[in-house]
């Protein structure tokens, strides 16, 4: 998130750090990529922390360590009590996308850094990644029964040529859903900031006397505030749009 700009959104735009093409194809480094490598960087190391220097785990457990061991037991409570026993076999996968997306939100709030998930197009494709492996294993288990998910039972056949098509519609549109509902969140979040802190930074610097020079101290005091909120909407997003896959598994496995 950089701070001084001529506009809230400039903030998103996508810059081309080096620039190179392979046989026609761009392959060129830009700040998203950048902070994608930074994230995937950041998880290693912090999943390496868990290791002393012997290679055993400590047992102990440092900081770091605690604060993922309360982050395991939360995603490992979702999946159990929203897929069931059945559920622990999906948990590394889900574990990791868990804190790929929460550290994608968090980084973002550091100063003159990117927020990738700030960006629709990296909000669809983790949904949409998501959602095509759901899709996947519920046909490998049930087969042509995964259609009784767009045909609720009891139903008539008059109903049922009303309620098929809604059905199929509103499951086609989870991904946009998850995808619309981060993204949104995430750059509503990160363009308030922006706005505040530029308002609080031009009273400072553009406009004399000692009374107005205090009052900047004003907006400034509201930005903290903001950012801890801010944080804790990086947080409760990447646990929503985990429980809502949490909540897709299971009718994809319970066909509910």
């Amino acid at each position: 998130m950089s701070l001084f700009l001529s506009s809230p959104l400039e903030q998103f735009q996508i810059l081309n750090l080096l620039n190179f093409t392979i046989c026609g194809f761009d392959f060129s480094i830009t700040n998203s990529v950048l902070i994608t490598l930074v994230g995937f960087l950041s998880l290693s190391l912090i999943f390496n922390s868990f290791i002393s220097k012997d290679g055993t785990f400590y047992v102990v457990s440092t900081r770091i360590q605690y604060v993922l061991e309360v982050l395991y037991v939360v995603v490992y409570g979702l999946l159990n009590d929203n897929v069931g026993s059945v559920g622990k076999n999906f948990f590394p996968f889900f574990f990791s996308f868990f804190i790929f997306i929460l550290m994608s939100n968090v980084i973002g709030l550091v100063p003159y850094s990117f927020t990738i998930t700030s960006h629709l197009i990296v909000t669809f494709s983790l949904a949409l990644m998501m959602f095509v492996g759901i899709n996947i294993i519920c046909i490998r288990k049930h087969g042509i029964n995964v259609l009784s998910l767009f045909l609720p039972s009891g139903s008539s056949l008059a109903l049922a040529l009303l309620l098929v098509p809604i059905e199929i519609v509103s499951y086609l549109f989870r991904p946009i859903s998850l995808s619309v509902r981060l993204f949104a969140n995430m750059m509503a979040g990160h363009t308030l900031l922006k706005v505040i802190i530029s308002f609080a930074w031009i009273m400072l610097v553009t406009v004399g006397g000692n009374l107005l020079v205090v009052s900047s101290i004003i907006p400034l005091l509201i930005l903290v505030i903001l950012m801890f909120l801010e944080f804790g909407v990086a947080v409760i997003q990447a646990y929503v749009f985990t429980i809502l896959m949490c909540i897709y598994l299971n009718n994809a496995l319970h066909l509910h």
